[in-house]
């Protein structure tokens, strides 16, 4: 069963939304609200609103928004319900487990029980004498004992089932064990260990929590797939949100993380006193995994490989990582190395100097871009150039474009004035469009452009009238009586609306009051955000009744209009028809 609700508001009594955000974003008082600059987009100028009195936030410029839990979810890579608990706990409030024991949340602690066993199993079988082909791979790459234990590092047996027997004897079920994605389900009905004959890296959330591992097989294995298999998404798990070594790393990342590619980079950078560095999971590395890195950090430094895999990756990375505000800085590793290898040939004082001689990531994209390109001809000077120019030009930091442009003028023989002119030109043309961008953004903001509401596109006067009252009982639910004696929620074309609607109104049948908090467990992320921009727009007016009472007149004249015109195209169709087999009829007699 969900959280009641007295202990909701209880928890939320305790956790003030100024307070709270306020230990993750820098506000400044601006009349009776707050605003500071946005954790979940990049930006300059401040857009992020927090509403002491109604207790709720909303991003003008990127459209998030909603509660103290709505705010925590985001910011922790929580659910809602989570959030709910996160924050319970930190007040010192309980939340009995039978309350909080949903299907959902069950399975929940129980995957997260799973995979703590599974760690100490893989951890076991490591340390055993059947693990010792394991523990040699290991060894053998220079980790020592006291770095394996602490990543718990492990090995999963070369076995079909001995993983899925241990779990079961520990009283798990199966279904449990395929939630958790630690066995797997063959075409013939029968279980079997998803992992086998690999070397095991749990990995662990910024909570301390094990949520998933990452296999990697034996080198020369050809028989075990891929050379890592991950752990597929869960209900506790997207390798999207998460980073290897993160769990470490944010506690010593303040000023700098260093981002690899791999775990195994990772873990032999921690010991060799690099503890700020984290790798990806999966492909690639996510907008949401850069999120996660610029609520630690200021400034990343990219060590991916350097090969041309490598190569593009760090491009990717650099993309991603301009929309956070952080710095950027790349490593280009000698003889094509990763840092792993680099370390063990040259040891970490060479590594620390190259980290300290990271070029920025201009310079990187400077240097790359002549890849493939003879710039001793004409034209390849040209191409070049040409390239470097919208490189250049995409640099908001005006001192490094001049020092760039200054630098290649010399280095290639034009004169400063001709770069220069066309650097600000290519400015200017994004900015223009950026212009044009930010213009649609306003007359057609995020919310009415996605999902959230497309019925506006067809019927924008009826929906319009929908968000007043919507609006409107937000902010006044002691209008919820009038709303329910004169309307019925079939009357609501978008069903954002009548979702909303029908959820005040059983709230208010059953005599609770209501707020954001109310739909937090049944509404994304888009929708609390667009709930939070009705809330705190300026709708409602300064006689809320008389709006509510217009926009319920409203929907009912929009509902005649479509049935008038329905009935008129029902007509047309029917005197079209008619009429053609009246014509039928003649042609017919002609022949």
């Amino acid at each position: 069963m969900p959280i009641p609700a007295d202990i909701v508001n209880e928890v939320k009594y305790r956790n003030d939304i100024e307070s709270v955000i306020s230990s993750y974003v820098e506000l400044k008082k601006r009349g009776k609200n707050l605003v500071g600059l946005c954790p979940f987009h990049n930006e300059k100028t401040p857009s992020f609103t927090v509403y002491p009195e109604n207790g709720s936030f909303y991003c003008f410029g990127c459209g998030v928004g909603g509660d103290v839990f709505s705010f925590i979810k985001l910011i922790e890579n929580l659910d809602y319900a989570d959030a709910i608990r996160y924050l319970a706990e930190k007040s010192g409030i309980s939340i009995i487990e039978t309350e909080r024991d949903n299907s959902l949340q069950a399975m929940r602690n129980k995957i997260y029980d799973i995979n703590r066993e599974t760690a100490k199993f893989y951890h076991s079988y490591l340390m055993s004498e059947e693990g010792k082909w394991a523990l040699s791979y290991l060894t053998g790459r220079g980790l020592k004992i006291s770095t394996i234990k602490h990543f718990g590092l492990g090995a999963a047996p070369d076995s079909w089932d001995m993983l899925l027997k241990h779990l079961k004897n520990q009283g798990f079920s199966i279904d449990e064990m395929l939630a958790a994605n630690v066995i797997s389900k063959s075409s013939k009905g029968t279980y079997y260990d998803r992992f086998r004959k690999r070397v095991m890296f749990p990995i662990i959330n910024v909570r301390g929590r094990v949520v998933a591992f990452s296999g990697r097989a034996m080198p020369g294995d050809d028989k075990q797939g891929g050379k890592y298999v991950n752990t597929s998404d869960t209900l506790v798990y997207k390798k999207s949100e998460n980073l290897f070594g993160m769990n470490f790393a944010k506690n010593v990342c303040e000023e700098r993380v260093i981002l690899v590619e791999g775990n195994m980079d990772v873990v032999s950078l921690h010991q060799a006193g690099f503890e700020n560095t984290v790798a990806a999971l999966g492909t690639a590395f996510t907008a949401e995994e850069a999120k996660l890195l610029s609520r630690y950090t200021k400034e990343i430094v990219l060590t991916l490989d350097a090969d041309a895999a490598g190569q593009k990756a760090v491009k990717r990375a650099g993309e991603i990582l301009k929309d956070t505000g952080l710095n950027v800085r790349v490593i280009v590793v000698p003889d094509g190395k990763d840092p792993d290898e680099f370390i063990k040939k040259n040891g970490p004082e060479r590594f620390k100097a190259l980290l300290e001689g990271a070029v920025s990531e201009i310079e990187y994209k400077l240097l790359t871009a002549v890849e493939g390109i003879d710039v001793s001809s004409d034209d390849g000077k040209l191409k070049y150039l040409s390239k470097a120019a919208d490189i250049i030009a995409n640099t908001p930091d005006a001192i490094a474009r001049d020092l760039y442009i200054s630098r290649l003028s010399d280095k290639y023989g034009i004169t400063r004035q001709t770069l220069e002119n066309r650097v600000k030109e290519i400015r200017k043309q994004n900015a223009r469009r950026k212009q044009t961008s930010e213009i649609n953004r306003i007359i057609n903001p995020r919310y009415e452009r996605s999902t959230v509401m497309p019925e506006k596109n067809a019927y924008p006067a009826a929906v319009s009238a929908e968000e007043n009252i919507i609006a409107v009982l937000l902010s006044h639910p002691d209008f919820t009586e009038y709303a329910k004696e004169k309307l019925d929620s079939s009357k609501f074309i978008s069903s954002l609306c009548r979702r909303v609607y029908e959820r005040m109104l059983e709230l208010y049948n059953a005599g609770n009051d209501y707020d954001l908090s109310a739909f937090g467990e049944t509404l994304n992320d888009n929708e609390m955000g667009y709930l939070a921009s009705l809330l705190n727009g300026s709708r409602s007016g300064t006689n809320p009744l008389t709006v509510l009472k217009d926009s319920i007149n409203v929907l009912f004249e929009e509902e005649l209009k479509r049935k008038s015109i329905d009935s008129a195209k029902s007509s047309n169709e029917d005197w079209a028809q008619s009429l053609m087999k009246i014509i039928d009829n003649k042609n017919k007699g002609d022949k």
